[in-house]
């Protein structure tokens, strides 16, 4: 295997070349060619999604297959506009000068994906980077097999390995791959995995987005529509059962609201996840991933009991079917492991607040959060908010919907990611901003020339022109 990625390494680099001179039609084809082997192969994606996270047809249409067609779609719309030269304005210096940006391709590109949603969290960078006109090595998770196995067959079918070539494989893979020299390295996963990414591309000084995670927090003021805001978060808390990067991991209440929110919080859930007959519906509520993850989330939730938090709904789970039910804990002290790392997992942690103040204090003790969601009907007291925390990006009165839009950037902040994607976003990521001059015969940069003996007056000059 090591010495087959060295040679598609190897061939990737020498097709750069050629790729970085292609057009805008030409790169069109490849995206028309990637949509056409996805829809080829969509029933198999469904049917490995559902085999390794137990997602239904209809959660994954519109989180991963359906998602990614609309990226696709974008992307052509758009991609002759984004390939355009960008003229920027004349400095003082140059007056008679054109300056331009031109948008080049990085050269071979390296995109790790997770097993949270592995269909999505490959193809959407690996859009941005044919957008761009890179070669790409891709390495989706082994945790979530059988679409990586998909998702490899896909690339196979439509593409060369001198152009883009996936990998299957363990951690050892990976950590080959990111010892060789990249152009760009794009790495979605946990904050942990990506501090290792970051390291291993220092050595070779390669640029790399990293796309994370981290405690998300959703605030909930006493202004709030608690029946909206309950149906959302359970929608979001509990799409793919709390295994999204941007899911609410925490909320933080009016304590006035905190008892109404949980019994609304209860009902939509019932709704949406369960039976008639109240058992919980495995045809809607997805799986966790494997056994190891399975056990610590059931950690964190008997960590946060024996040290005084309570349940008020849910804490059981079923190994044999690798679930944990929608779980609620209140009065979660400060050394409970599950307020100092992502959950991950349908557990949702309710905190009550006296002030917005002691709110905003709150969010900024934790990292930087990849997602920020707020819930409330006061303009002023949103601004607020917004404006004296930090995260990758925000929802007011509403959750996760802000990565559907590809006329968004998306990304983290710090412990929650560097770089962005998606859109135009997610070409300029892949690309490099080249600045070019091109000088005019009536020029005027000599006059800063030495010798400078009597051209005090151009300083003069110029600082008036400034």
């Amino acid at each position: 295997m090591i010495q087959t990625i060295n040679s598609v390494f190897k061939a990737q680099q020498t097709h750069k070349y050629t790729l970085r001179n292609s057009n805008a039609t030409q790169r069109i084809n490849k995206l028309n060619a990637l949509k056409s082997s996805i829809e080829a192969h969509e029933k198999e994606i469904y049917s490995a999604l559902q085999s390794d996270l137990r997602k239904s047809e209809f959660e994954s249409a519109i989180t991963e297959v359906v998602f990614i067609y609309s990226e696709i779609d974008f992307a052509i719309k758009n991609l002759s506009n984004w390939m355009r030269p960008v003229k920027v304005g004349k400095t003082i210096t140059a007056l008679t000068a054109k300056n331009r940006i031109y948008y080049e391709p990085k050269g071979v590109c390296l995109i790790i994906s997770p097993w949270n949603y592995p269909f999505q969290l490959m193809m959407a960078p690996l859009i941005s980077a044919i957008a761009a006109g890179n070669c790409a090595i891709l390495k989706p998770s082994e945790l979530s097999s059988e679409t990586s196995s998909i998702i490899c067959r896909i690339i196979e079918k439509c593409f060369d390995e001198s152009e883009v070539c996936c990998f299957e494989g363990d951690a050892s893979i990976s950590t080959h791959l990111l010892s060789l020299p990249f152009d760009h390295i794009f790495f979605t996963g946990s904050t942990a995995v990506g501090k290792i990414v970051m390291e291993a591309a220092a050595k070779n000084l390669t640029s790399l987005t990293l796309e994370l995670g981290g405690k998300s927090p959703t605030l909930i003021d006493e202004t709030a529509n608690l029946d909206t805001a309950a149906s959302k978060i359970a929608w979001g808390k509990l799409t793919n059962a709390g295994q999204t990067c941007i899911a609410p991991d925490y909320i933080l209440i009016h304590e006035s609201l905190e008892q109404a929110f949980i019994e609304k919080y209860k009902a939509a859930v019932h709704k949406m996840f369960y039976t008639e007959s109240g058992t919980l519906n495995l045809n809607s509520y997805a799986k966790i991933i494997n056994k190891r993850h399975f056990d610590r989330i059931e950690g964190l939730i008997t960590d946060a009991v024996d040290k005084g938090a309570s349940t008020p709904y849910g804490g059981k789970a079923d190994e044999s079917t690798q679930t944990i039910m929608p779980t609620i804990l209140t009065g979660i002290p400060e050394n409970a492991n599950i307020m100092k790392e992502e959950i991950f997992g349908p557990v949702l942690p309710v905190i009550p607040y006296k002030t917005i103040e002691e709110a905003i204090s709150l969010i900024n003790k934790m990292d930087k959060p990849l997602a920020l969601y707020i819930f409330s009907q006061d303009k002023k007291q949103v601004q607020q908010v917004i404006k004296n925390t930090s995260a990758g990006g925000t929802c007011v009165n509403d959750v996760l919907i802000h990565i559907s839009n590809p006329k968004l950037p998306f990304g983290g902040v710090n412990g929650s990611g560097l770089g962005s994607c998606h859109g135009q976003y997610g070409f300029k990521t892949f690309s490099h901003e080249r600045a070019v001059v091109f000088q005019s015969k009536l020029e005027m940069s000599n006059l800063i020339y030495p010798p400078y003996e009597k051209k005090g007056w151009v300083l003069k000059w110029l600082k008036k022109l400034m």
